[in-house]
């Protein structure tokens, strides 16, 4: 599905789309929207992704509205994470069905437009429950990949 490892699949990954993708989304709401793409590491996927959420101040934003998509390339494996304050309002269904699609995506080897379809989904979902207020709004997280992880 991914390759070799984080290098081989961000060779695969256009970053300025997936840029561009989370700045418009995150130009429709207060939410926030990170992208992460680990090294290998023993142990649980999802344990790991959490820990990342936390490191990139996700947990930390002023309406818990922050999505993490974290990737791990070599465990051929993906995460999505959302604070309570968006999962409280679109529920588990809307999570496992933007899994569901990225998965589909990067199975047929299509990285770039599967992040950029899910980035999309979950910016229109934040837009709906989390609308953008230029009066109070400001860019709370970086939108750049994150690949310290």
């Amino acid at each position: 599905m991914f390759g070799r490892g984080r290098q081989a699949l961000l060779k695969k990954i256009d970053s300025e789309r997936v840029l561009g993708a989370i700045e418009e989304a995150e130009r429709r709401t207060s939410g926030e929207i990170r992208v992460s793409v680990s090294r290998f590491f023993w142990g649980s996927v999802r344990k790991v992704a959490e820990k990342a959420f936390l490191r990139l101040g996700m947990a930390g934003t002023c309406e818990r509205n922050g999505i993490l998509f974290f990737i791990v390339p070599s465990r051929r494996a993906f995460v999505v994470l959302g604070d309570e304050g968006i999962h409280a309002r679109v529920g588990q269904d809307f999570w496992e069905s933007l899994a569901a699609a990225l998965s589909g995506s990067f199975r047929k080897g299509d990285f770039t437009e599967g992040l950029v379809r899910a980035i999309e989904t979950a910016g229109e979902k934040l837009a709906v429950h989390f609308p953008y207020d230029p009066a109070t709004d400001r860019n709370e997280l970086s939108d750049a990949i994150d690949t310290a992880g």
